[in-house]
């Protein structure tokens, strides 16, 4: 297949067509082979506008959601970033082309194992740390940070999460709500004060922890 081509078709119609408009997000999605990240027998799929499977009954998200969190961090290249929900590793890769240094936490080891060796292949380590840990409590020691994205639904904001942000305009990404009634919230930190804004309706696989839900039953 050519997956240039199709990276090309996934920015042209996908991003820039519904209103993403960074030119350092438009251009590292151009160039960024998603395909690598989805499993084989979806790979043929990858530059749809379509979250997929990725194992572990999590899924790798559509790429205009990838796309509209990552410029809802306004990114400039000098921040510090902390990731809930590595998965596979895309949006981890988009980070570490984007931002100065990423810390990613995955709660299911395999699928940070896959991630990590994904990163490995695109000579992405230097500057990314990835952590298996309930990644609802965030990253105290590291913190502050400037810019958290999350990565699965939480029924409320984390706590740990909001005190973590840097105080001079930190922001978080995160969607909460429970099922299909989430919405994707971008939070911006000033001194003890958080200004809240609704983006758009989502959907996104649970975060599981102690600020976020309870695992599933075995």
């Amino acid at each position: 297949m050519d997956w240039y081509a199709l990276r090309q078709q996934m920015v042209d119609e996908q991003l820039i067509a519904r209103g993403i408009h960074n030119t350092r997000v438009l251009h590292v999605m151009r160039h960024l082979p998603r395909h690598i990240f989805v499993p084989e027998e979806y790979r043929h799929l990858a530059y749809e506008d379509n979250p997929l499977p990725i194992g572990d009954e999590q899924t790798i998200s559509q790429p205009f959601i990838v796309a509209l969190m990552t410029q809802l961090l306004a990114l400039e290249g000098h921040e510090r970033i902390l990731e809930i929900g590595t998965g596979c590793g895309y949006q981890t890769a988009i980070l570490a082309y984007l931002a100065k240094f990423v810390y990613s936490l995955e709660r299911l080891p395999a699928l940070a194992h896959i991630a990590q060796q994904h990163l490995i292949e695109l000579a992405l380590v230097d500057n990314v740390k990835l952590g298996i840990a309930d990644g609802s409590y965030g990253l105290g020691d590291k913190s502050p940070f400037d810019a958290i994205i999350v990565t699965a639904g939480a029924p409320h904001i984390p706590q740990p999460l909001l005190t973590q942000l840097g105080k001079n305009g930190g922001r978080l990404i995160i969607p909460v709500g429970v099922g299909d009634k989430q919405e994707l919230v971008h939070i911006q930190r000033q001194g003890d004060e958080y200004v809240k804004t609704v983006i758009t309706p989502v959907r996104f696989v649970p975060l599981i922890g102690k600020f976020g839900f309870k695992p599933p039953p075995k």
